[in-house]
């Protein structure tokens, strides 16, 4: 008698990868993580060795299956991978060069290039010109001109790890469309590159890989990978997608109005629309392609926004000598005896610098403090600056044609606090609903494996199916009435404090 098929995700982030063996009704049968190193050689520079990452994603996916003990039963694969960073294969799909990190600040005069023709980059592409592909491409051809000269094709890691599993050649290297807004250079609504924006900055089309439905299959797993790994030869391989990407389908933000809240180390949302929407207003909100057909994605993100909190506790409350979850309850505990608004204290949250409008000079600031603010004041600041960050995008989503947000899906560390998620639902005047599985990327590459191989034709059900909810944390109409009178002061605020950082950063 045959076993019902399992689906395996594999997300390849930052500084680890993940792998997770997932049945049809959606349970995790078993996981695995594993660091990867980050290199950094020169100030501004920081790299990675994609080999690196492609063994760490065959030992994790190894792991995984020798946990859920059904190997023999995989129906299919798919990968996800960190989305603005960029690396180089040859012919051969060989790495040409080392991964480029979306960390590596080293192209930012290409940027500033770029975004001489932001407008019409952000009509096109959806994305400003940023830490990304298009001006990371410019960096290698006018910095590196002999590797350049060697590069067949340039692809996000996902796709690499993806492709040389199923023993693709540099020909048939490929990028999904999730991935086409960091790019500067596509046409993402119609899923095509850009013969406008390629011509105008110089980038020769035979580089670019060609594009791809997330649900394609690619490929199947090769002996070699097989041997590597434990999936079984001939496992169909899907093309895969960005990890925020796949992480919102995980999550379930799937549906127009539906918000995805990654309260991380980089405090993420994603809003779910019906339609393409590039933000001109601003260019603050990246426009992309979601993976269910038919679906898009505004969505920003604030680096470190989540490093606050542990910084706060830490260095400004002394309470280094707590364990983690003591140090937080106590301040959560004062900051829930502060008023909405902490009496008139903001908090700049930008402390890794602002990725979009790009501000690298940007950091983070109290603004209103005075001697009758404590600890609880402080904290509870921090916690709602990134909510009235998230207020702003939303803003901007609604004005470039998307529809009002109805919920958000939170997960990660940040979702378990009671206090935040209130806050962010008052600020924003949503229901804030954490969810039960926390590792929405692997359970989103899981299900666009299955979706692949025609095992789940209905995405939206099968998510629906499979990512559960705690019970929702509603707004209190009285706060947000009290939020929504500081949410200009808030935007005036960045809009001021930006020439600040740069004046301070020329007088270093």
């Amino acid at each position: 008698m045959s076993r019902s098929p399992v689906f395996v995700g594999c997300d390849l982030g930052t500084t680890g990868s993940k792998a997770a063996v997932v049945d049809e009704s959606g349970t995790l049968l078993g996981e695995a993580h594993q660091e990867v190193p980050l290199s950094r050689p020169r100030p501004g520079w920081v790299e990675q060795d994609p080999l690196v990452i492609e063994a760490s994603a065959h030992a994790v996916i190894g792991r995984a299956l020798a946990v859920s003990g059904r190997a023999a039963d995989v129906a299919a694969v798919a990968f996800s991978g960190q989305m603005s960073g960029i690396g180089a294969v040859d012919a051969e799909l060989r790495p040409v060069t080392r991964y480029d990190s979306w960390l590596d600040t080293r192209c930012e005069p290409y940027i500033e290039r770029m975004s001489e023709a932001a407008g019409r980059v952000v009509e096109l592409a959806g994305c400003p010109p940023t830490y990304a592909h298009g001006p990371k491409i410019l960096w290698w051809r006018e910095q590196e001109p002999e590797t350049f000269a060697r590069i067949h094709r340039f692809v996000p890691i996902g796709s690499f790890v993806a492709a040389r599993a199923a023993g693709l050649t540099g020909d048939e290297a490929f990028v999904d469309h999730t991935h086409l807004h960091f790019s500067n250079l596509a046409d993402t609504r119609a899923g095509t590159w850009s013969a406008e924006l390629l011509e105008a900055f110089g980038v020769p089309p035979e580089v670019l890989p060609r594009i791809v439905a997330p649900t394609e299959v690619v490929g199947e797993v090769t002996r070699a990978t097989a041997e590597a790994t434990g999936l079984p030869a001939g496992t169909p391989v899907a093309a895969g997608a960005g990890d925020t990407t796949a992480a919102s389908l995980g999550a379930g933000a799937v549906l127009p109005g539906r918000a995805f809240d990654v309260a991380g180390t980089a405090s993420v949302l994603a809003i779910c629309l019906d339609d393409f929407h590039p933000d001109q207003e601003r260019h603050t909100l990246m426009a992309t392609r979601g993976i269910v057909p038919g679906t898009f994605l505004n969505l920003a993100f604030i680096n470190g926004g989540g490093l606050a909190p542990p910084w706060f506790a830490g260095e400004v409350a002394g309470l280094e000598e707590l364990e983690a979850p003591a140090a937080y309850d106590l301040l959560e505990a004062l900051a829930a005896e502060v008023p909405p608004g902490s009496d008139g204290l903001l908090w700049y949250p930008h402390v890794q610098g602002r990725v979009l409008p790009p501000s690298p000079h940007a950091r983070g600031a109290w603004v209103g403090l005075t001697a009758q603010h404590g600890r609880g004041h402080l904290y509870r600041a921090i916690l709602e600056g990134v909510a009235f960050e998230y207020a702003e995008w939303a803003r901007l989503a609604a004005a470039a044609g998307g529809g009002a947000l109805t919920e958000a899906r939170a997960l990660g560390g940040g979702a378990a606090s009671g206090l935040w998620n209130q806050i962010k639902a008052d600020v924003l005047g949503i229901d804030w609903v954490p969810t039960v599985v926390p590792e929405a990327g692997v359970l989103g590459d899981a299900l666009v494996a299955a979706a692949a191989t025609g095992h789940a034709p209905d995405m939206v059900a099968t998510i629906e199916s499979w990512q559960s909810t705690r019970e929702p944390v509603r707004p209190r109409p009285e706060a947000h009435e009290v939020y929504g009178r500081l949410q200009p002061a808030h935007r005036a605020m960045g809009d001021a404090l930006d020439s600040v950082f740069d004046m301070i950063e020329g007088a270093r």
